[in-house]
């Protein structure tokens, strides 16, 4: 029996600019094995991994596949060898139905021209039963929940041909029920031969699912063992290169009155009609943090979108503080106390391809501290963003370069230090921690909890339940543009939100 590993990477190095992403980085991936890369944010897990799928050239060093050198010098080359890699932003078309997402590029013909739409099928069909997955194929996505994009994605690599599937924070948007599901399906693929590579920040995850890990830091591969020989705190303190401490803050008792935040019937129907915010009744008050859980696509996003001006309402009352803000502007919010970590950093958050202390001060830029009369002050613009960067550890060249040189989870840090050094009332913290690092994410819910005893107000949106049930006073729970349930979070768990979130009542069993 051989004992070639599948993948081996050997002696990779790549540098963007004065970053060292990977600094001769080994890697070894067995046939038919789960393997998990974990580290810091801009510890050079995703460049690696890149590198591996021809996204990126490396600047050094070998890829060896079933023993042999290959040169992968784009993901269609990549495809051909057998990888294929889901991304943590899925990458589907919306308007595609999942079928013409999964052949997209690979389409079977009949009559030389014409798709042939039905042998597809069958062969998905086939694919999907193995997998357990219950994909509705001539549904477009933008109809379809998360849920189930993910399992479009993994039909499709496979469907491609994939043998060696590398998944970026696979379980980042699924409930507790559909993590699970992901598990049997990576199992039930590891069992057919397959063999997968899972970045991820999530410990227990990585000691459930995966054979072996690797830590990176610092562009370095640190360790790597079986999962038998391993803890979690083991590897927090490998990825860190200290120990792992933990400061839990006190929560402070706020007298609570009159909500600062008020929702009553809200509602908001598309142009057709559909309802996607269904007679909405919230309150916020000083000094607490709310959470909202939900299943991606249950008026989570309508609702973040309503509070801070994106989204225009068609009925109900919203107040700030008492005053009425229905269809007040995003910036009529924000000159209110309003701030937003968005969840879709990339849309809402920054700009790719302006600079790293321009993305810092923007929406700010017009404080007195940054600009008089209308001219930028570039000194204090300069010690402002050093120390956002210090504070936040935000791995950056120099503050000059394009912030998408940063890696997302830098990216991701670089929005959360905007928008909490000012003097907000209101936070509205959509997936604050999603990408990033153990120390970052501690950061951050430091930084949450302060401002609530501080007798800020917070709505925190999280597809983590385990962050949800950390930082939340209370948790609304939204399901078919609905708010199910209210709950107080000593009185829940993992199990009763995950079943509410997918709008099962106790009598449903």
């Amino acid at each position: 029996m051989s004992h070639t590993p599948i993948i081996e990477m050997r002696k990779i190095s790549k540098r963007f600019g004065q970053v060292q992403a990977n600094d001769t980085v080994d890697f070894t991936l067995q046939r038919g094995e789960i393997h998990a890369i974990v580290g810091e944010n801009g510890a050079g897990k995703s460049t690696l991994m890149k590198i591996l799928y021809g996204l990126y050239q490396p600047d050094s060093g070998e890829i060896y596949i079933d023993g042999k050198s290959v040169k992968i010098t784009s993901p269609r080359r990549a495809m051909r060898l057998g990888l294929g890699m889901i991304q943590q932003h899925f990458t589907l078309i919306p308007t595609f139905t999942a079928i013409q997402n999964i052949i997209l590029a690979k389409e079977p013909r009949k009559f030389a021209t014409l798709v042939d739409y039905q042998s597809a099928e069958t062969k998905i069909k086939k694919l999907a039963d193995q997998l357990g997955f219950d994909v509705p194929l001539n549904t477009p996505i933008e109809s379809l929940p998360i849920g189930s994009h993910q399992h479009t994605e993994i039909l499709k690599v496979l469907y491609h041909g994939a043998e060696i599937l590398i998944m970026d924070e696979p379980t980042a948007v699924l409930v507790p029920q559909e993590i699970d599901g992901l598990f049997d399906c990576l199992r039930g693929l590891k069992k057919d031969g397959n063999s997968i590579i899972i970045i991820t920040h999530k410990l227990d995850e990585v000691m459930a699912i995966a054979d072996s890990v690797t830590v990176m830091r610092q562009g370095k591969a640190v360790a790597t063992c079986a999962i038998s020989d391993t803890a979690p705190h083991q590897l927090a303190e490998q990825m860190l290169g200290e120990a792992v401490s933990h400061s839990p803050i006190e929560r402070k008792e706020i007298e609570q009155e009159n909500p600062i935040l008020h929702l009553a019937d809200v509602t908001i129907k598309t142009h057709t009609g559909k309802v996607l915010l269904d007679c909405i009744n919230l309150d916020v008050f000083p000094g607490e943090i709310v959470g909202i859980a939900g299943v991606e696509g249950n008026g989570q996003t309508e609702l973040i979108e309503v509070v801070t001006g994106l989204r225009k309402v068609q009925d109900g009352i919203i107040t700030l503080n008492g005053d009425s803000m229905v269809n007040a502007t995003p910036a009529k919010f924000r000159e209110k106390g309003i701030v937003h970590l968005p969840a879709d950093r990339h849309r809402h958050g920054i700009s790719l391809d302006s600079r790293i202390d321009e993305n810092l001060i923007v929406g700010q830029h017009k404080r007195k501290v940054f600009c008089k009369n209308g001219i930028l002050n570039p000194e204090n613009i300069r010690r402002f963003s050093m120390n956002a960067l210090d504070k936040y550890q935000i791995q950056v060249g120099d503050i000059s370069h394009p912030l998408k040189t940063l890696s997302g989870g830098n990216q991701q840090k670089v929005v959360v230090a905007r928008e909490l050094s000012g003097g907000q009332t209101v936070i509205i913290a959509a997936h604050p921690t999603r990408g990033l690092d153990i120390h970052a994410a501690d950061f951050v819910h430091s930084r949450l909890l302060q401002a609530r005893n501080r007798g800020k107000s917070v709505v925190l949106v999280s597809s983590e339940l385990d962050e949800l049930l950390k930082l939340s006073d209370r948790i609304a729970v939204m399901y078919n543009g609905k708010i199910a349930d209210v709950v107080k979070t000593d009185e829940t768990d993992r199990q009763a939100l995950g079943k509410l979130m997918l709008g099962i009542s106790d009598l449903d069993g």
